[in-house]
């Protein structure tokens, strides 16, 4: 019971980091209105594994590890800067090309690689590490009982898988989706645009840290 308050205090704040704009929701929302509405869920389980991996992270001491070697995080920066911006980068050049709809017998494939990019987007994005380590290091207790840590790890894989869920479905409806194939090429270079900017601030910032 003692350890209920920081599970609030921890669903509290990663909900809200969760549901900030930013590189994750980009990708979501445009596999989702690209692909499919599976290939958008599918993603959404990528970028839970992801959360739960920095939650094991945080509980295993990331906020200590940042503080103890600044230049960690600068390498964290830089390299997700640098990923980030390529994958805006090649929404940016195949902007211009037509969608092509995988057959049904490749589903399965395109729904391992909308995974497989949620996962890497969500860990290249050094943002989402201080996330977890800053509220982890707020409201974790003194003691921390494996219940609690188990509790913790799921409530980070159901709070990211959730809501960019919700973002893919809604998204993969039938109206965003008519607008995205109306409008396709400038959809995907202000999707690459944003992606780029992203990847580029991220490096830019990263002598200053």
């Amino acid at each position: 019971m003692q350890e209920l308050p920081a599970l609030a205090g921890i669903l509290a704040a990663l909900t809200v980091g969760v549901m900030s704009p930013g590189p994750s929701f980009v990708m979501i929302a445009r596999t989702a209105v690209s692909v499919s509405r599976g290939d958008g869920i599918a993603a959404a389980f990528g970028m839970g594994a992801g959360g739960a991996l920095f939650a094991v992270a945080a509980l295993l001491g990331l906020h200590g590890m940042l503080l103890a070697v600044p230049s960690l995080y600068v390498v964290l920066k830089v390299a997700g800067g640098i990923y980030l911006a390529y994958l805006g980068l090649r929404i940016w050049l195949y902007a211009k090309q037509p969608l092509a709809m995988p057959e049904p017998s490749l589903r399965a494939r395109t729904t391992g690689r909308s995974f497989a990019l949620g996962f890497t987007t969500q860990v290249s994005n050094p943002k989402t590490a201080v996330v977890y380590a800053s509220v982890f290091a707020a409201f974790l207790p003194p003691v921390q009982t494996l219940a609690f840590n188990v509790a913790v790890v799921l409530l980070a894989l159901i709070i990211e898988t959730g809501w960019y869920a919700i973002v893919a479905v809604a998204l993969s409806s039938a109206r965003p989706r008519g607008v995205y194939l109306r409008c396709k090429t400038w959809v995907d270079r202000a999707a690459g645009g944003v992606m780029i900017a992203l990847g580029v601030k991220l490096v830019v910032s990263a002598p200053r840290v």
